[in-house]
Formats: C-alpha cells, structure tokens, sequence
C-alpha cells in the first residue's frame, strides 16, 4: 500500500505492537517498520512471531520478537519494562491482541469470558499503565487499540463475549485518554469491520465472506493494511490534536443508508 508518509516518518522511535505475528498486528508492525521506527513485536506465538520479525528484518526494516501473553498482567508489565530499558524510550503502544473464540451465548462459560476480558478489555490497561512512566519522561506519546464494530455499534451472534470487552474498550480509550492528557499522552483506537484475515475464518467459509463483501458500499472486504494505515495516521503530527477518538474502518458498512431495507 502507498503511504503519504517519508520514509524516515518515525524514525528515532519505538513502537510495541501486540499480537503482532499474524493478520491485522503484523499489517501494522510493517507498516511501522516501513517508516523507519523501531518495532517491537510481542505474541503468544513466539516462533511465528520470530519468524515474522526475521522475514522484515532482511528487509532492511528494525523488528523484535517477543513472547506476551496478554492475559498475564505480569507478563505484560515485564515485557514492557524490557522494551524501555532496552531502547530508553517508548512512543507508541498499539494493543492488538484479542480472543474472541464463537460461542453460542448459553455456552460462554467463566473461563472463556474471563480470558476474553483479560485479553480484550483488561490488558490496555495494564500496558497503559506500564507505558506511563517511559511516556513520561520523554514528555509523551501515543497509546493505540484495536477495538471493532462489533460491540459499540453492532452485535453478532456467537461473539457476546467479545462484543462486552470492545464496548469496555471503547470506555477505557474515553477514560484514559481524559485522565493521560495532561502529561502528554494520547489514548485513541480503530475500530475495524469486516478485514480479510485468518480470524475470518470465524464466520463462516468463502460464501459467507463473499455475501459479506458484496453488502459493503466499496463493495470489498477491509485488508489488514487499511487498519494499519488508521493507526499509522493516529499515532503521526497529522493526528496531534485527537484524543479519546475511535476510527471507524469498515467501508461503508455501517452506514444506515446501505441497508434500505433496514431503514
């Protein structure tokens, strides 16, 4: 994908990006590789997130891997620790990690609804948290989340559980954002429709997704770049002056006008 940036947009920095070994996270880890920042990748996966981090660094771009599960708050504070004493510096955080494994509403049980809250809802704010201090000292920075659609405007049925942590997400993002500004911080997010990656797969086989392109007014599936251009746009000078602000991406979709029949 073009981008409107310089090459060298964000070089000097450093960026955390969880979940970052596959689909929509790996899109944004090379997006900001692109533009000269350092990246560090952190995933459950950690050999295919090292494998991922090796394809981009013969590329000439700077990536690291590192394993996180983000359902451990003390994992994260670690891995967090680790990024800034080893660069002395943290400018962005971009949590976008999530589980959202369909469930049949009647069969989400404590387990799955508290790794999905763990994942989803309760790690931004222990990133945040952990960011706080290295944010500080350089006088602030930019604090990123993957939400959806699903959740603050829509439903969908099997994903309760995901749809009550990206609305949480959404309220976090509001709440940070008014409680982080005053030292420089800015908390905003994405909030994606329908991307064509592996997490698809969820909904339904290739018919699905088809019929699911076919009502969005573009008339395609969003591509994982598409969200990562959202956050390279939220993260750069051009987007200063916002804070607590979610980016819908999704085409159209939403739009009450295109579904008429709806309306």
């Amino acid at each position: 994908m073009k981008t409107p940036y310089a090459a060298d947009a964000f070089s000097g920095q450093v960026v955390l990006v969880t979940g970052g070994a596959q689909g929509i996270g790996l899109a944004i880890v090379s997006a900001f590789a692109r533009l000269g920042a350092t990246v560090v990748l952190a995933d459950l996966q950690l050999q295919k997130a090292q494998d991922e981090a090796e394809i981009l660094q013969q590329q000439g771009w700077q990536v690291q891997a590192m394993a996180c599960d983000l359902a451990d708050p003390g994992q994260i504070a670690e891995r967090v620790a680790e990024v800034g004493q080893r660069y002395q510096r943290l400018d962005v955080v971009i949590h976008n990690a999530a589980y959202f494994p369909l469930t049949p509403f009647a069969e989400i049980d404590a387990v799955l609804l508290q790794r999905t809250l763990s994942v989803n809802l309760m790690a931004p704010f222990f990133l945040a948290q952990a960011a706080l201090p290295w944010m500080q000292r350089q006088g602030g920075g930019s604090i990123l989340v993957t939400s959806s659609v699903t959740g603050p405007r829509v439903a969908y049925p099997g994903l309760a559980h995901y749809a009550a942590s990206k609305a949480g997400v959404n309220g976090f993002i509001r709440a940070a954002a008014l409680e982080l500004a005053a030292v420089g911080i800015r908390v905003n997010g994405v909030e994606p429709g329908m991307i064509r990656t592996p997490a698809m797969a969820n909904l339904g086989g290739s018919a699905v997704n088809q019929a699911i392109a076919a009502a969005v007014p573009l008339g395609r599936l969003g591509e994982p770049e598409d969200i990562a251009a959202a956050m390279v746009f939220l993260a750069s000078p051009a987007a200063a002056y916002i804070t607590g602000q979610t980016l819908v991406v999704d085409g159209g979709a939403l739009l009450p006008e295109a579904h008429p029949l709806l309306s």
